[in-house]
């Protein structure tokens, strides 16, 4: 800890100068040992409502939700893609794995450009997990009756014979990591 001085008032704070959220700064009035106590008291009783707000605020849990689930028959969606490139990273044939012939668990990254489009498909038979790594995308979903609004660090879950089709409405390129269960036969 160090002790600087700042007019009449004595700041404590911790020796790194970036700000966090378990940063705490505390100032001390007059150097009582009963103020010194009450000041000990609350830092000990502020720093776990800190950590706790701090990892409230890191939780993706509202992050890329339906704000309101209702059937979308998604009319004139885009069956071409446009702007999307599509690079298998890895995949593991789960035959021998786990004893699932003809399926293979694969991992993409796709990158959507500014205005590109992913086409309406259906996750039938090939459940998925998307993570938003920069940037941000809008998913049309047939369970949702209003656009998803994805950015970086959402995860979304495709299962359960979902239908959608994804939009880059923004001025940067979105970079997803895509983990499906694939039919490779």
């Amino acid at each position: 800890m160090s002790r600087g001085r700042f007019g009449d008032l004595a700041v404590w704070d911790r020796l790194d100068p970036a700000p966090s959220a378990d940063r705490l700064v505390t100032a001390e009035l007059s150097t009582t040992t009963k103020d010194r106590t009450a000041m000990i008291k609350s830092t000990v009783f502020a720093a776990p409502l800190a950590a706790l707000a701090a990892l409230g605020f890191a939780s993706p849990a509202a992050a890329g939700t339906c704000a309101q689930p209702g059937t979308n028959p998604l009319a004139d969606a885009p069956t071409m893609p446009k702007g999307v490139t599509d690079t298998v990273l890895a995949s593991i044939d789960l035959g021998p794995e786990i004893n699932v012939a003809g399926r293979q668990l694969r991992t993409r990254r796709l990158v959507v450009q500014p205005g590109g489009v992913v086409p309406l498909h259906s996750h039938t038979d090939r459940p998925a997990l998307i993570v938003t790594v920069s940037g941000a995308i809008t998913e049309h979903s047939s369970t949702c009756a209003v656009p998803i609004e994805h950015k970086a660090g959402d995860i979304s879950r495709e299962a359960e014979g979902l239908s959608h089709y994804w939009i880059n409405h923004g001025k940067v390129p979105a970079v997803l990591l895509s983990s499906d269960v694939f039919n490779g036969k």
